[in-house]
């Protein structure tokens, strides 16, 4: 007797669930294409100087590191800008912004989420209510205050009280530590976890504390990675508020830089490599973090 055929991985039956998954593997890719265009764009512009560069717009040249390329733009952007201490300047405000965001919002929401007390469910109310407020509005009145605020200064070996925190480092991160997205965020991922859980390490003697740190926060690697993108990104691309606050060339950060090449000669090559230059921290850091970003937003998405 025959046996029965048996189904293989190459039989037809197979065959049209792979072949209706094309178009949608074609369509990404040419959406990846499309929006990788500008950054293809800005990258090979970085090394022409510019006469090739508006000699190759217009066709597939512009796209194409062909031609007169070198590293002359990058050089001259050293030359041009403090442009390493502009880089160390966000960096260091960005990621310490991250690092005290990350703690000071996850115990914001652990604060909402797990603990129970009166009013929570009003101050989550009121702290996304503050999303609707656009920076600009109270940008002037936030200048006046931080100009009125007073700081603690070692003088010699004294501790004399300063007034006033522009030109600072601190006016640039301390103003951005607490986020009311973020505090959200983290909310709606603490609210995933289960809360026996909070239930079991408080019978056996943990404190909330405790609780915060040995368990919720182990647990939210993905929103912890989402919040430490969506913090970095506003902060490596602050312009506005350092603009109005920081005067003292030492302590701007990257996007300052800018307007120093749309001064007396314009050169859009080095612009390119500056752009160049700026843009690659932020990518780095998307990529590295990736999965944990979009697990944390289906999570929130889905349980929330």
């Amino acid at each position: 007797m025959p046996t029965p055929q048996t189904l293989t991985p190459s039989d037809g039956r197979t065959r049209p669930n792979a072949w209706r998954r094309v178009p949608g593997v074609l369509l990404k890719i040419a959406l990846a294409l499309f929006f990788a265009f500008p950054i293809v764009f800005m990258l090979v512009s970085s090394f022409k100087p510019d006469q090739q560069i508006f000699k190759d717009l217009g066709n597939i040249r512009a796209f194409l590191p062909v031609g007169d390329v070198s590293l002359d733009n990058y050089r001259a952007v050293f030359d041009r800008v403090p442009a390493t201490r502009f880089l160390v300047n966000s960096l260091v405000i960005s990621a310490v912004t991250v690092a005290l965001g990350i703690v000071v919002n996850s115990l914001a929401a652990f604060a909402l989420s797990r603990m129970r007390w009166p009013g929570r469910r009003l101050a989550l109310t009121l702290i996304i209510a503050t999303l609707v407020v656009p920076f600009e509005t109270f940008a002037l009145p936030m200048v006046w205050w931080v100009n009125k605020l007073p700081w603690l200064q070692l003088n010699g070996f004294h501790l004399v009280i300063t007034q006033g925190w522009l030109d600072t480092y601190r006016v640039q991160i301390l103003p951005f530590v607490a986020n009311a997205f973020s505090i959200f965020l983290f909310h709606q991922y603490f609210q995933s976890i289960p809360k026996e859980l909070d239930e079991a390490a408080l019978m056996d003697g943990a404190s909330w504390f405790g609780v915060y740190r040995r368990i919720i926060m182990p647990l939210s690697g993905p929103a912890v990675a989402t919040v430490a993108i969506l913090t970095f990104l506003p902060m490596w691309n602050s312009y506005l508020w350092p603009l109005m606050t920081i005067q003292d060339e030492h302590l701007r950060p990257v996007m300052i830089g800018l307007q120093y090449f749309f001064q007396l000669n314009v050169s859009w090559g080095q612009i390119m490599a500056y752009s160049t230059m700026i843009t690659v921290p932020v990518l780095a850091l998307f990529l590295a973090f990736q999965r944990s970003f979009i697990n944390s937003i289906a999570s929130s998405g889905v349980k929330g």
